[in-house]
């Protein structure tokens, strides 16, 4: 099969694939937290910025199961012990994770290595993401499917001296790198030690990442109180490089490394009640017909409201709280939207935004 075949059965796979594919656990699902936009985590290692996540968020240990080694839930946190917390920003397309890790021995094998391995698909397309079946040619399996459509990360924990942070287990290796991921470490043991690690870090989730790199890229667009599919699995070595002493995995199926259907359900959550003011004025707005100058507009104020008022900035109003405007002449119009309720009152000003022609 050509290349140029391929991706195009590639391609008709991907438009028409179900977004309904069943995941792993479905009696489970885990929360992502909602940064404030003025409270985005720097990525240095220091875990001060997540103190905001409560412990609601944490996802232990406890939540692990060893399908490999046969080892199931049975697992000793005195040789292992994990704690991750998952959160994102509305408007970035963002995944950020806190990893933080005991072990009482740490290989930093330049090969291998104790592995925090991630999988994402945050547009729940679900299926191989792997390997492709279809395309019996192992290089153009490899160039035109092998993580394109959701993503693998091999994190090294830690990489060691000398050696890049991650393994991108596909055909883009692009992904793992500024502006689309950033990392930062901590900690104070040697190889072979015991001691506590940080990881900090973020990645982009991508529905399509082809091997040629990000110019024809679609990154995911994350939406808040959605479900995206997502799990992880810690390869923990201890003093034989050649053998994992335990593949402990959240998604309690091994192939969560390449199947995108055996990810976790994980929701992107909306703001906590205590970052929000009691009354908060927002809107937006969209032009459904530009020959009629026909323009939508939605409410999307926080708190408990009683009025709207809209001036649409041409001398005419509206109380509804979703109207539907249409205006007699074109230009750049100045919109406010004012609120009222309980907690008082609050508007949002947007300057000449709406433009009509």
């Amino acid at each position: 099969m050509s290349l140029k075949k391929a991706g195009l059965l590639f391609l008709f796979a991907v438009l028409t694939a179900s977004h309904l594919h069943a995941l792993e656990r479905p009696d489970k699902e885990f929360k992502i937290f909602q940064f404030p936009s003025n409270m985005i985590p720097r990525i240095d290692g220091n875990i001060d910025d997540w103190a905001i996540v409560s412990e609601d968020y944490v996802i232990g240990t406890e939540e692990l199961s060893d399908t490999e080694k046969g080892n199931g839930t049975n697992y000793d946190r005195d040789d292992l012990d994990v704690r991750v917390r998952v959160g994102w920003v509305k408007g970035l397309n963002r995944l950020y994770f806190l990893y933080e890790a005991y072990d009482d021995y740490w290989n930093m094998y330049y090969k291998r290595g104790d592995i925090f391995e991630i999988a994402v698909d945050a547009d729940l397309s679900g299926g191989q993401f792997i390997t492709n079946d279809q395309i019996k040619d192992r290089w153009e399996n490899h160039f035109m499917f092998k993580g394109v459509h959701a993503q693998n990360y091999h994190i090294f924990t830690p990489p060691g001296v000398g050696r890049d942070w991650v393994f991108v287990w596909g055909c883009q290796p692009w992904v793992s790198e500024l502006p689309y991921a950033n990392h930062a470490y901590s900690y104070n043991f040697s190889e072979g030690e015991s001691g506590k690690l940080v990881l900090e870090f973020w990645i982009t989730p991508f529905d399509y990442a082809p091997y040629e790199g990000p110019d024809r890229a679609v990154v995911s667009q994350l939406i808040e109180n959605t479900i995206i599919g997502l799990s992880w699995s810690i390869l923990d070595y201890d003093e034989d490089n050649s053998q994992y002493e335990g593949f402990w995995n959240l998604s309690h199926a091994t192939r969560m490394d390449s199947n995108a259907s055996r990810q976790c359900a994980f929701r992107l959550m909306p703001l906590e009640e205590t970052f929000l003011p009691p009354i908060l004025a927002q809107w937006s707005f969209k032009v459904i017909d530009m020959d009629r100058r026909l323009v939508a507009f939605k409410d999307l104020s926080h708190g408990k409201i009683t009025s709207w008022l809209w001036d649409f900035d041409d001398g005419t109003t509206s109380t509804e709280q979703h109207p539907i405007h249409q205006y007699e002449n074109p230009g750049d119009y100045v919109v406010v939207l004012k609120i009222k309720g309980p907690a008082g009152e609050a508007r949002r000003v947007k300057v000449r935004n709406v433009a009509v022609k």
